[in-house]
């Protein structure tokens, strides 16, 4: 390793390391070594301290043995004539450099509550982010499985001028990658020139805000290491893994913008032993030979027209990236992007004007492949800021497509909408909302472009199930008003079916092992009766996917011969998750939450536990971040039965099982619900009501207990027997 980039980054670790402990001091001084310390709403309290060191800091004076640990890592500075190796004191030195910015950044979250937004989205008032709680996480954390987010650039600094950090920013958001971005050079940061240059930042548009100083990278850090234990199941100091899981799955490099200082050369070291890269703008010393990163180490003075390229490079990372006939950018990074009032140059649906998406099959000769045509006035016949009806149709055909899929491909309409820049959608079928911006429309953006990109979006993602596409979009309000009235009834066809499948109806389930690269033993098995643990998935979903890719992640799972109808189990299945999980499980079932219930991963909507004092079960969804009845927070449940547990009395779960008919049925089914957030139990309210009704006790939506009731089971219990609810009369459920 270069001498001068060692000896810079032993430097750097003294300062910081040193700037962390004047601060505990201070803090001790002010609070005491009882005062409570950590980010908010988030496990694995400090997560780099607690998954390196395996050293759970919950105090103030909890830091002390940290600081220790990272004095006894820092190495002396190099000295002129130095007969050893550079490389393993200046990873020590940047370790410790990570150790010290969280102990930093914990403290300033005491001396200053509100410096931090705590949210996904910057303010008009406050653009720093700080470190992701367990709901960004958890929504974040499933692209990194799923592969719509295959990596992120740490970026430190800022660009020579907002333009080209919007370029910057932008080609990295079109190969679907993270920016987290840290820290100033010469009074100006990357994320404050995205704002000059109006560009959109924030966790929905993937542009991500840290902090204004060098400490804040650390929370990118962090956010890599809370992935590794929330899908990985990698435990507190088992540090080799760690380190190893994010040099192998999470494709990330650091980006310095500008001067690099003796603090960005130590944050550089410590992200080294993580396999993550440095590429820089400026002539630094370079270290091209491998060893700990996959390629290059540190590669220097990339000019800023190839420098995105050039770490995609270096980090080894495989980018898939479509080309979309469109005058504008496509990716899952513009699906959060907001068009406001003043900023929209047409408008459609949203409750304004009729809007309806509809796919629906058609025999081969109806359909002309390609075939893209706008119906009533286009984008260019309007004035900006008007509005439009809109029916955008969808017409498929193949030999391979099905009825079934047709819903499946509906649903895409909204997502791949959304990727386009420019524009924002939102809901689906009947009740779409769409805006172009007036910056879209000035690039040559016309209705016609959604057509064009749906076909070849649809195709390159779903072209295994059809073989022909063509759009229709309608601005016509009598035509869309009839093609809405059609469709109507098409939806509640597939409703109708959907709701009345049953597991009894069906030989074949699907697997779902999406997550095995984070919970290597967990085997999600999708019945019509229960969907996937993450509400992503359901019967139907899955048996398209395994249709597109026969060798996905999505397997057919023969039933087989039924072993325990009540609580769900069969021998099909057992084989199937045997074999799937490498041996280490042998069954489980489908039905229960007592009796050796299904493994749990990392991204579940809910997680449902037993209360015994109550003869009942709550669940909590993954937004609700308060203490609940079982005396954990979701993200300590998280924590415990995660990873591809099946942990009797605890079992994860989709927001829409709970009202499915299967749900628990083996120790008495919804009945049993006896606690539940307020906004879970708001959210699936008319869902609640109808099975409520189905099964003999209408008024049980009312016996259901929430926070506001207590969030302990001694505090509920009265509640409970006010209201005469059911499961108090069933039999013990333990």
């Amino acid at each position: 390793m270069s001498k001068i980039i060692a000896s810079a980054a032993i430097r750097g670790a003294h300062k910081i390391v040193d700037r962390a402990e004047k601060k505990w001091q201070e803090a001790m001084d002010r609070w005491g070594a009882n005062e409570p310390v950590g980010f908010p709403n988030t496990a694995y309290y400090l997560p780099v301290i607690y998954g390196i060191l395996g050293i759970p800091v919950e105090k103030i004076g909890d830091m002390e043995q940290v600081l220790k640990k990272c004095k006894s890592l820092l190495p002396p500075p190099v000295r002129e004539s130095c007969p050893l190796p550079y490389l393993a004191p200046a990873l020590d030195a940047g370790m410790a450099t990570f150790f010290a910015e969280e102990i930093i950044e914990a403290i300033r979250y005491l001396e200053a509550p509100e410096f931090y937004t705590k949210q996904e989205d910057v303010t008009d008032n406050n653009i720093w982010l700080g470190a992701a709680d367990d709901v960004i996480l958890r929504k974040r954390g499933i692209e990194f499985v799923d592969g719509t987010a295959p990596g992120f650039a740490a970026i430190l600094g800022a660009a020579p001028n907002p333009q080209i950090a919007k370029e910057i920013a932008q080609e990295l958001q079109e190969k679907n990658l993270y920016i987290f971005m840290a820290a100033e050079h010469n009074g100006k940061r990357f994320s404050e020139q995205l704002i000059e240059a109006g560009v959109q930042i924030g966790w929905p548009t993937r542009l991500v805000s840290f902090g204004p100083d060098i400490t804040a990278a650390v929370f990118a850090i962090g956010f890599a290491i809370r992935v590794s234990f929330s899908f990985g199941g990698i435990g507190p100091g088992e540090y080799r893994k760690h380190l190893i899981y994010n040099k192998d799955r999470t494709f990330a490099f650091a980006m310095p913008l500008g001067y690099v200082t003796d603090e960005w050369y130590a944050n550089a070291a410590g992200a080294i032993n993580f396999g993550f890269p440095t590429i820089a703008d400026t002539p630094i010393p370079e270290v091209l030979p491998t060893g700990i990163c996959t390629y290059e180490h540190v590669v220097s003075n990339v000019p800023h027209d190839k420098i995105v390229a050039k770490a995609i490079e270096v980090r080894g990372l495989k980018v898939s990236v479509s080309e979309i006939p469109i005058p504008t950018g496509h990716g899952p990074a513009f699906e959060g992007e907001r068009i406001r009032k003043g900023q929209w140059y047409l408008e459609c649906g949203g409750g304004f004007t009729p809007m309806v998406e509809w796919v629906t099959t058609k025999e081969m000769d109806e359909v002309e492949d390609g075939r893209i045509k706008v119906i009533g006035p286009e984008i260019t016949d309007i004035e900006p800021e008007s509005r439009l009806p809109l029916a955008i149709t969808v017409e498929v055909a193949g030999r391979e497509m099905q009825p079934d899929y047709e819903p499946i491909l509906e649903r895409q309409i909204h997502h791949l909408t959304n990727y386009v820049q420019g524009c924002f959608h939102n809901g689906q079928r009947d009740i779409g909302w769409l805006r172009v911006s007036k910056e879209l429309y000035d690039k040559g953006f016309k209705l016609y472009h959604i057509g064009a990109m749906l076909h070849a979006a649809l195709h390159q993602n779903f072209g295994r199930i059809f073989d022909k596409l063509q759009v229709t979009l309608y601005t016509e309000e009598d035509k869309v008003v009839e093609l809405r009235a059609k469709a109507r009834e098409v939806y509640r066809a597939r409703d109708i079916r959907i709701e009345g499948m049953t597991d009894e109806t069906t030989d074949m389930f699907y697997s779902c092992t999406l997550c095995q690269s984070f919970a290597p033993s967990h085997v999600c098995i999708i019945s019509p009766e229960r969907t996937g643990l993450c509400g992503s998935y359901n019967w139907m979903d899955c048996k398209a996917a395994y249709e597109i890719t026969p060798t996905g992640t999505n397997q057919p799972v023969p039933k087989g011969e039924v072993l325990d109808p009540k609580l769900g189990q069969f021998k099909g299945c057992n084989e199937f998750l045997f074999k799937a999980s490498r041996g280490k499980l042998d069954h489980y079932n489908f039905y229960s939450i007592i009796h050796d219930p299904m493994t749990t991963c990392g991204c579940c909507e809910c997680i449902a536990a037993v209360l015994p004092l109550c003869n009942g079960v709550m669940t909590v969804n993954r937004e609700f971040t308060e203490m609940t009845p079982c005396g954990m927070k979701f993200t300590t449940l998280a924590g415990t039965v995660g990873g591809g547990l099946s942990t009797p009395g605890f079992v994860g779960h989709g927001k829409y099982n709970i009202c499915q008919r299967k749900f628990i049925t083996g120790d008495g089914g919804l009945l049993r619900m006896v606690w539940m957030p307020k906004i879970l139990k708001e959210e699936i309210a008319d869902r609640l009501k109808a099975r409520a009704i189905e099964v003999g006790v209408p008024d049980l939506p009312d016996m259901i207990a929430d926070e506001t009731v207590g969030t302990t089971e001694e505090e509920i219990l009265p509640f409970l027997e006010e209201k005469g609810h059911p499961a108090l009369t069933m039999e013990p459920i333990m």
